[in-house]
């Protein structure tokens, strides 16, 4: 991906130390960072098969949504919004996210210019975090995580959990995210987990106290982050085997080639595209 010349960006390799997952120790990695111009923060959330990334940044008006297409950003605005945040984009480039105003937090859907609300009835606080090519979205609302297909609404929640967050769906239907076992200090209570064919699968990442997966792409890896007595660190889960991606990575989008997209924190607020 090229960047046009208004964009800070930095590249940089992570050393990593002997961070050992399943028997594999993970190798450095090239990171390039980016931000939005002018922008205090920015964080990256979804990638689709185009190399097309959402996500929001920060500045002295709020949060607001963003789109990096063929090394051009644009701004993603909820009419009527005091924040708008951006957390999937399709291969077709609908966008999904969530918006808060003077009546709650919602989620929306954004396809050719035009935003569409999603509230999930019966529940407050709706965000959409993921879609597909064909429009199935993901996304949590009141505690529950949710499917909208067609029009309908089915409730999916991890069992016994005190709260499930649906983050990541791929073209097969299958879905990530994580659930929280009743402890929200520091995300402590929170556990990945993968979602194929009605069936719950729980993600514990070695040496971890926590973990939150957020992205899958059509082969079935998956990008997540957790943490620890080390401190947070992203992950990739990849035919069963967790590689880490490094300190104070929070991994949150793939694509269709394993090309991952989040946020960079140990300086402060940058987004990151690692390429496989």
């Amino acid at each position: 991906m090229l960047f046009p010349a208004n964009l800070r960006f930095t590249a940089l390799t992570l050393l990593m130390g002997a961070c050992v997952f399943n028997g594999m120790t993970a190798k450095g990695q090239g990171i390039t960072l980016f931000d939005f111009p002018g922008a205090s923060s920015t964080m990256a959330r979804g990638i689709n098969p185009a190399g097309d990334i959402v996500g929001f940044y920060s500045n002295t008006t709020g949060d607001h949504g963003f789109l990096l297409s063929k090394a051009v950003f644009t701004s993603i605005d909820f009419p009527g919004a005091y924040l708008t945040r951006a957390f999937g984009i399709n291969a077709q480039g609908d966008i999904v996210g969530e918006y808060g105003d003077i009546t709650g937090g919602h989620g929306f859907l954004w396809s050719k210019g035009v935003f569409t609300r999603i509230d999930v009835p019966g529940l407050f606080g709706t965000s959409a975090a993921g879609i597909t090519a064909n429009g199935v979205i993901v996304g949590y609302a009141g505690g529950h995580g949710f499917l909208l297909s067609k029009g309908v609404f089915s409730i999916v929640d991890f069992p016994g959990a005190f709260a499930t967050f649906l983050t990541g769906i791929n073209a097969a239907g299958d879905m990530v995210g994580f659930y929280n076992i009743g402890g929200f200090h520091n995300g402590d209570g929170n556990r990945a987990f993968s979602w194929s064919k009605g069936t719950f699968t729980a993600l514990p990442v070695p040496g971890s106290s926590f973990s939150e997966a957020f992205g899958i792409n059509d082969a079935g890896d998956i990008a997540g982050f957790s943490g620890g007595p080390q401190g947070l660190a992203g992950f990739l889960l990849d035919k069963g085997i967790f590689t880490s991606l490094g300190p104070s990575v929070l991994a949150r989008g793939i694509d269709s080639r394993g090309d991952i997209v989040g946020e960079y924190s140990v300086i402060g607020g940058h987004s990151f595209l690692l390429r496989k």
